[in-house]
């Protein structure tokens, strides 16, 4: 009875097995085990969205920070720059009338103070020497050579697409004066738009221009000077970095 049992729950599990065997279900999912056409199309495309969509950030991300960076550069070249502008015009030297006058007969007797106008390319570029007492000793020797001749002068970059403002540091020696300018300059700052200087007169007339060896201007330098630096806005070339400062300066002579 046992084996007639079990030979009935044989054949009732064939039977059962044979009913799932043929279920459409399972014919249905045995056919269509794999993906269609359109399935593989609709993955890649939002592989593809996701895809653009972090490529996208992750450059973003990058030019940002390559922003910053650069004008962070900018900032710290103006800073520097302004820094000694201000600094070789607080110390202007001025020779006193007759310093230079030997034995009843005139000397030799350098420039006090010349700022021209100037552009290139239709910008400004204006150059401004004068004598001061801040003079950078880079020589490495402890000479004191006393008074130097300053001059900031603008050139055009390799590229031609921006400035480089240069300042030339040279002691004055009698035998050897006049110097040739606008030469042996070292670079202060680069990736510039415009160099302006502005010159106030001490009845706070404006010029552009200053020439003490002129006749209107004889033996005076200006009350004081306005110093401007446009730089290139890599994030915004249509609106460059503008830094403007001003210092007035010293009315004592010698």
């Amino acid at each position: 009875m046992e084996c007639w049992r079990d030979g009935v729950l044989e054949r009732w599990n064939n039977t059962k097995k044979g009913q799932y065997s043929s279920s459409p279900i399972l014919q249905y999912s045995k056919k269509n085990s794999g993906f269609t056409l359109l399935e593989i199309l609709i993955a890649i495309s939002i592989f593809a969205v996701v895809l653009t969509t972090i490529y996208t950030s992750y450059t973003g991300t990058f030019r940002v920070v390559d922003g910053t960076e650069s004008q962070a550069d900018i900032y710290r070249m103006a800073r520097i720059a302004m820094e000694r502008i201000l600094e070789d015009l607080e110390s202007i030297y001025i020779p006193k009338r007759g310093e230079n006058t030997k034995s009843g007969e005139d000397t030799f007797q350098p420039f006090q103070f010349v700022g021209e106008d100037r552009e290139i390319k239709g910008r400004p570029a204006d150059t401004l020497r004068f004598i001061s007492r801040a003079h950078i000793n880079l020589s490495g020797q402890e000479q004191d050579h006393g008074t130097a001749e300053i001059s900031y002068y603008v050139r055009e970059n390799d590229e031609g697409d921006n400035f480089v403002l240069y300042r030339s540091d040279r002691p004055i020696f009698e035998e050897t004066f006049p110097l040739e300018e606008e030469t042996g300059g070292l670079v202060l700052c680069e990736r510039l738009i415009s160099v302006n200087f502005t010159y106030y007169e001490e009845n706070g007339e404006v010029r552009e221009g200053w020439d003490s060896a002129s006749d209107a201007l004889k033996d005076k330098i200006p009350k004081m000077v306005s110093i401007s630096l446009e730089f290139v806005n890599s994030s915004n070339p249509e609106a460059p970095l503008r830094f403007m400062t001003s210092v007035a300066l010293p009315i004592e002579q010698g």
